[in-house]
């Protein structure tokens, strides 16, 4: 979000997401609420580029895991962590954390991870923890990387990897299990056309961050609304739509789980120049 003139020198709030768009309406009404209780004009776009935080495009966002831990690691540190989504099912175990979903066709003969050797992968980007990033440590932790799958074809979104399974034209993906579960949710005949036949993680869940240029005040205020805005019943039942039962602070540490796994990814690259999922 970003911000105009009032009190802290800002009157509107510039919000980006740089999630799935499937939950941009669930994200959209988490940034309405923030700028009614701030008292704030809001502007919901799409983030594209992490130097938005830092010249005045995005004031605060949603933003995926492994890019926060990257943006952590660069001298600019352009952003701060505010809050993260505790979802509803009860596999999260009321934590913020989620899981990479490993997708085949209903009719697939695999049966888990270890079937997908020599078949054809879809991945979303190599910016996604979920889609790629946790998907590499996987096959680093099973001692396989270039070569394992007989092909790989880069989608640019989890919803058409899933669409490139669908259709038959790769054999697997791995799906952000948050993104999975709203689109069985609004999507029931779903469950009949494909299988999880394997789960990835936990990890620690996309956060919601600011601008690190904002002033202290300010983001104490849009966070304490986000820790708030399960308590209020309308915007509770806005959540649950998303599947979020509430929005609890995270720490810098509790990403270190993806901080880890970037790092034992980074290392096999540089060993090997490049790794082939």
């Amino acid at each position: 979000m970003v911000m105009s003139v009032g009190e802290h020198g800002l009157a509107t709030l510039r919000c980006a997401n740089f999630l799935s768009s499937l939950l941009q309406e669930t994200y959209s009404a988490i940034a309405s609420y923030v700028g009614q209780q701030l008292g704030m004009e809001v502007v919901f776009n799409t983030g594209h580029r992490l130097d938005e935080f830092q010249d005045g495009r995005s004031d605060f966002g949603f933003l995926c895991g492994l890019l926060y831990v990257r943006a952590h690691a660069t001298p600019e540190d352009p952003v701060d962590l505010l809050a993260a989504p505790v979802l509803l099912p009860e596999r999260y175990q009321r934590q913020p954390r989620y899981f990479s979903d490993v997708v085949v066709r209903r009719e697939s003969d695999a049966q888990d991870f270890a079937d997908l050797g020599g078949k054809s992968w879809a991945y979303n980007e190599e910016a996604s923890h979920s889609g790629y990033n946790l998907v590499q440590y996987s096959l680093l932790q099973r001692q396989q990387t270039a070569g394992y799958f007989a092909k790989t074809i880069r989608s640019g979104s989890h919803l058409q990897s899933l669409e490139l399974v669908l259709q038959g034209e790769a054999d697997a993906t791995a799906i952000d299990s948050h993104i999975l579960d709203v689109l069985l949710l609004r999507n029931p005949h779903l469950a009949s056309q494909i299988r999880v036949i394997d789960v990835l993680g936990p990890s620690t869940i996309p956060p919601i961050v600011a601008a690190r240029r904002l002033p202290a005040s300010l983001k104490q205020r849009v966070q304490q609304a986000l820790l708030n805005m399960h308590e209020d019943p309308r915007q509770a039942a806005l959540l649950h739509l998303g599947g979020i039962e509430r929005l609890v602070a995270v720490q810098d540490d509790d990403y270190q789980d993806i901080r880890t796994m970037l790092a034992r990814v980074r290392s096999d690259e540089q060993q090997h120049a490049h790794i082939a999922l």
